[in-house]
């Protein structure tokens, strides 16, 4: 008799919600993934991505503000602000000694670091000391902690965020691993996933669900400040009409079961 295989370990991960507020309410940004990235491809997801060592590093100190004390989920915080500057060019970033986020003229020049950023050709740690910047970590609240379940080939353990767009800065997909990008309105989104229109994986849908049902950037960010973080690790149960996934009814979503698809044999 063998032994079943042990499940990878989870690798962190972080992913931001940008918010701004829409002629017909709240809206978030969205990517759509490229076709071969390894993980929801061709999907409507937020942008973000798998941590870098690099996110961990204590030599970044003093190039944060208002980051976590716990050295986890500070790289959780630098990592959602380095994929939303990587992935979609906005950068919740000040000038050293400014208390304000920096303007879409200063960070039309910062442009060209995205791609060498992305390649590992420079570090976020050179790039904040030579440009003399500041993540401003303390713009981001945290919303939802997801772990993917063990019978998945690819595990993360993923801190999603929210944060309010600057109004000057303009959001594009990078085109490598986003091929496409919306602002939406979040339950505009979940209806267009139900119709079938938008591929949205679970997690992306009971967190847009969720975000639905704030109206107004200021509602959702109040919601989330006030709301407890509940872990989700969904699991799978056999039941007499099909395989179910679960998740935990205390996490709060609207939705905390859904059957799978049969699979065919």
């Amino acid at each position: 008799m063998s032994d079943k295989p042990t499940p990878p370990e989870p690798k962190p991960a972080a992913t931001i919600l940008l918010l701004r507020d829409g002629s017909a309410g709240l809206e978030v940004f969205m990517v759509v993934r490229h076709h071969q990235i390894d993980f929801a491809s061709g999907a409507l997801v937020f942008p973000g991505g798998k941590a870098d060592p690099q996110d961990f590093d204590s030599a970044l100190i003093p190039f944060l503000h208002g980051e976590h004390a716990d050295t986890d989920m500070r790289a959780a915080q630098v990592s959602a602000i380095r994929e939303a500057f990587e992935e979609c060019g906005i950068l919740l970033a000040r000038e050293q000694g400014s208390t304000d986020i920096i303007s879409g003229e200063r960070l039309a020049t910062l442009q060209e670091f995205r791609e060498p950023m992305n390649k590992g050709d420079i570090t976020l740690l050179d790039f904040l000391q030579q440009q003399q910047l500041q993540l401003a970590c303390d713009q981001l609240v945290h919303f939802a902690h997801w772990i993917t379940p063990p019978m998945m080939p690819k595990r993360f353990d993923t801190h999603f965020y929210l944060a309010i767009a600057p109004a000057d800065h303009l959001a594009l997909h990078d085109g490598y691993e986003s091929v496409d990008s919306i602002w939406i309105a979040p339950g505009a989104a979940v209806e267009e996933a139900k119709s079938g229109k938008r591929t949205v994986i679970f997690p992306t849908l009971r967190n847009l669900e969720k975000l639905a049902t704030a109206n107004s950037v200021t509602q959702a960010l109040e919601q989330a400040e006030r709301s407890d973080i509940i872990p989700v690790l969904p699991w799978t149960e056999r039941r007499e009409d099909g395989q179910y996934l679960c998740i935990p009814v205390e996490a709060g979503y609207a939705v905390s079961e859904e059957k799978m698809p049969e699979r065919n044999a």
